[in-house]
C-alpha cells in the first residue's frame, strides 16, 4: 500500500504504508517527549511565586511556551499531510500564520534574554530599574507584534486578490500554495534578511561587551562568564533556526547527490530543522540554570511520589 505525499510543489512521491506510520509515530513520539518535558518545566515555573518576579525566567518560559506551541503545529500540519493531505485553505492560513508567527518569535526572544543578562553584567546597580516585570511582558507584547505585523499582510493581500471561492477549496497546506502572491515571497525575503541581521548583530554585541566587562571585572568575572556562555548557546540556537532559510538549497543538493532518497532527505530536513531545536531550550535553559534545576528537580520528585502513591494504592 502506498501513500501520497507531497516533495515539491507539483511533484508528487509516494511513501509504503509502513514508512508513513514509521514517520508519523516517530514525530508524534517526539512530540510526545518534549510535550512532557515542556510541560513539566511550565508548571514549575507557575508553581513557585519566585520565577514571577525575575525577567530572565519569565522570557524564558515565554519561549519555552512559544516552542511548544510552534512544534504542535508544524507537527500537526505533518500528519495531517498524511492523513488528509489537503485541507481546507482557511484552516491552512491559520495552521501556517501560527506557525510563521512562533517560528520568528525564538529568535527575537532569544535577542531579548541575551539584553537582560548584558544588562545584569554591565550595568548591574540598575538591573532591577531597568527590567522589570511589567517592562518584561511590554517586551514580549512588542516581541509578538515585531513578528506578526509584516506576516498578517500575507493575509491582507490574499483576502484582496484572491476570490472568496479559493477560501473554501482543499490544498496542500503549504505557505507557497495559500499565499501565492510573487512579490510576498520577495517581500519575505527582504525582511528575513533584516529580521536576522538585527539579532545577530545583538548577540555578537552583547557577546562581546560581557566579555570585556569580565575582563574588567575580578569579582563578578564567574558571573560574566556564565552570563557569556550562554548568550553563546544564544547564538547556537540562532544558527539552528537559521537553518531553516538554508534547508531548501541544502535539500537541492542533496538529491542531485542521493536522486533515489528524496523523501528520506526531506524527512531528515523536517527533523533536523524544526524539531531537533526544540529540544535545546529546555536543556540548555531549564537544566543548566541551577535555580530553575532545584525547583524543577523537586517537581520531578513529587511526579515520582504520585506515581508510586497511585500504584502502591491500587494494589
Amino acid at each position: 500500500m502506498q501513500i501520497k505525499h507531497i516533495n515539491l510543489p507539483g511533484t508528487e512521491k509516494l511513501d509504503t504504508y509502513t514508512t508513513a506510520v514509521l514517520k508519523n509515530l516517530i514525530v508524534v513520539l517526539v512530540w510526545l517527549i518534549l510535550s512532557y518535558i515542556n510541560g513539566t518545566l511550565i508548571v514549575t515555573f507557575f508553581r513557585h511565586q519566585t520565577f514571577y518576579e525575575d525577567p530572565r525566567y519569565i522570557l524564558f518560559i515565554h519561549m519555552v511556551i512559544n516552542d511548544a506551541v510552534q512544534l504542535t503545529v508544524t507537527i500537526t500540519l505533518f500528519v495531517l499531510s498524511y492523513v488528509l493531505y489537503k485541507i481546507n485553505v482557511s484552516v491552512c492560513c491559520v495552521f501556517i500564520l501560527l506557525a510563521v508567527f512562533t517560528t520568528r518569535n525564538t529568535p527575537v526572544n532569544l535577542a531579548s534574554m541575551a539584553v537582560e543578562r548584558y544588562i545584569a553584567i554591565y550595568k548591574p546597580l540598575h538591573h532591577s530599574q531597568i527590567c522589570t516585570v511589567r517592562r518584561t511582558y511590554i517586551v514580549i507584547g512588542l516581541i509578538w507584534f515585531m513578528c506578526v505585523a509584516p506576516d498578517i499582510t500575507d493575509l491582507f493581500v490574499t483576502l484582496v486578490t484572491e476570490s472568496l471561492s479559493f477560501f473554501h477549496q482543499s490544498v496542500f497546506c503549504l505557505r507557497q500554495n495559500v499565499f501565492k502572491d510573487p512579490v510576498l515571497a520577495r517581500k519575505r525575503q527582504a525582511f528575513d534578511i533584516i529580521y536576522f541581521s538585527c539579532v545577530f548583530l545583538t548577540l555578537v554585541f552583547t557577546y562581546l561587551r560581557i566579555l570585556f566587562a569580565a575582563r574588567a571585572l575580578s569579582t563578578e568575572r564567574v558571573l560574566a562568564q556564565r552570563a557569556r556562555n550562554t548568550i553563546l548557546l544564544h547564538g547556537a540556537q540562532l544558527a539552528m533556526c537559521m537553518l531553516s532559510y538554508i534547508s531548501p538549497s541544502v535539500e537541492i543538493v542533496l538529491r542531485l547527490i542521493f536522486p533515489g532518497r528524496i523523501l528520506e532527505i526531506r524527512f531528515a530536513n523536517y527533523l533536523i530543522v524544526y524539531i531537533l531545536p526544540r529540544f535545546l531550550s529546555p536543556v540548555i535553559y531549564g537544566l543548566r540554570d541551577k535555580k530553575f534545576r532545584k525547583y524543577l528537580k523537586k517537581q520531578l520528585l513529587n511526579y515520582c511520589q504520585n506515581v508510586i502513591l497511585i500504584f502502591t494504592g491500587s494494589e
